[in-house]
């Protein structure tokens, strides 16, 4: 299946996401904010970035930037509780396959990043 690099402060949501991924066969790595998956991203290879906007050190929408230069061709999915952060990333959508709101249940964001695995291949 896919390596997806999950970017996301709270531990108990990213360790949530991170096992139902695990189950449906992913491969997992895990940043606690977005300078740590960057460094991920600068050394490691990538099917998906899936991160949280709202983060400590450097945010979603920094990270997602750095990462569309990195990795042009790599999909990015964010995820956020709150709705001014949305429209914060309304001008990545170029680059952003899709911003998944907070909160959210286990099948909408395996869906979510099914989603996203699949516009990458099309």
């Amino acid at each position: 299946m896919a390596r997806i690099l999950i970017a996301e402060d709270e531990d108990t949501l990213r360790r949530f996401v991170a096992r139902a991924l695990v189950m449906d066969g992913h491969d997992i790595i895990e940043a606690a904010d977005g300078a740590e998956a960057l460094e991920h991203l600068e050394t490691e290879v990538f099917d998906l970035l899936l991160s949280d906007i709202r983060m400590p050190v450097m945010d979603g929408i920094a990270l997602a930037t750095a990462t569309a230069r990195l990795t042009p061709d790599m999909p990015i999915l964010l995820m956020t509780g709150y709705a001014e952060q949305r429209e914060r990333a309304e001008p990545l959508m170029r680059i952003v396959v899709d911003v998944v709101e907070k909160p959210f249940t286990l099948p909408q964001i395996r869906q979510a990043v099914a989603d996203a695995l699949m516009a990458k291949a099309a």
